[in-house]
């Protein structure tokens, strides 16, 4: 299955926000509120029971239910991968179709993964730039997050201009339409299920339409997606430097991860954890949006 059949798949199941008895304006503010997510929003009137109290369903599954103003606490409804950023229907609107996504607002959404990475310090982070010129934007962020402790970094992107230098990352340059279309950023824990996060999207005419998971099924195969597709890396000639690793096309084999730092234990920290001390270490509070 494809980047895109993976988000395809995603995009057919709709979930349902039901408002029973609001206040006026209330509906609107919802619709408004999940405007840009594959949330049918609708209202229905009971003769008894609370008001202003939603429940969120697919289907025929109820999923959670929640009282209305912790929902609308926060204006900007976005992935922020930390247990404590999301009330409980928030929690259950993972690999829930968004849609129309600004690059500002996915740059924003990997900050959040590229962070939890950092904070953990080890594991495989996977994050797919579309181009390399966009890729040549974050080089100072992804050679900080290569050098961090047992944290191996994986970066893909088309070879629209020369490939860069890169000394703390494996950079896969891919000539695949796949690369060119998806934006992702994917987290493989650490070896913490918990930690597990993932961001996928592919660009359209009006924005990225996507999803973000706290999955780990979802996140593992993404991540199996990419190391089985674009995994053998090989020196290229046309890169200055010969210790630059770059991937071979949609070919299967070892990873030859010449920059990357070798694996190691992972550390057992529970996600959303914002006790780890970066402050020491000049983290991701530096860049994070």
């Amino acid at each position: 299955m494809s980047l895109t059949e993976l988000i395809a798949g995603v995009e057919t199941h709709q979930k349902t926000l039901t408002v029973f008895n609001p206040d006026d304006g209330l509906l609107d503010a919802l619709s408004d509120h999940f405007a840009d997510r594959n949330v049918v929003v609708r209202a229905e009137e009971t003769d008894h029971g609370p008001n202003n109290y939603v429940v969120l369903g697919e289907d025929d599954d109820f999923l959670t239910a929640a009282g209305v103003q912790s929902l609308l606490a926060d204006a900007e409804t976005q992935p922020g991968f930390e247990s404590t950023s999301y009330e409980s229907v928030l929690d259950h609107l993972d690999e829930t179709m968004f849609t129309s996504f600004s690059k500002g607002r996915m740059l924003a959404a990997s900050r959040e993964i590229e962070d939890r990475a950092w904070r953990v310090g080890s594991g495989e982070l996977h994050s797919g730039f579309q181009t390399v010129s966009v890729l040549a934007g974050e080089l100072d962020v992804y050679e900080r997050l290569g050098g961090r402790d047992d944290l191996n970094v994986h970066a893909y992107a088309y070879p629209d201009i020369d490939l860069p230098a890169t000394e703390q990352f494996t950079l896969h340059p891919e000539r695949t339409e796949e690369i060119e279309r998806s934006w992702f950023v994917a987290y493989d824990g650490g070896g913490v299920p918990e930690n597990k996060c993932a961001l996928l999207a592919e660009e359209r005419a009006d924005g990225f339409y996507g999803f973000w998971t706290y999955g780990p099924d979802t996140v593992d195969y993404l991540i199996d997606h990419l190391t089985a597709t674009y995994a053998r890396t090989e020196a290229d000639g046309g890169v200055d430097d010969p210790a630059v690793a770059v991937a071979g096309e949609g070919n299967e084999g070892d990873a030859g991860d010449v920059n990357a730092p070798e694996d190691a234990d992972a550390t057992d920290v529970g996600a959303g954890d914002d006790d780890t001390d970066t402050s020491s270490t000049g983290g991701p509070t530096e860049w994070r949006f």
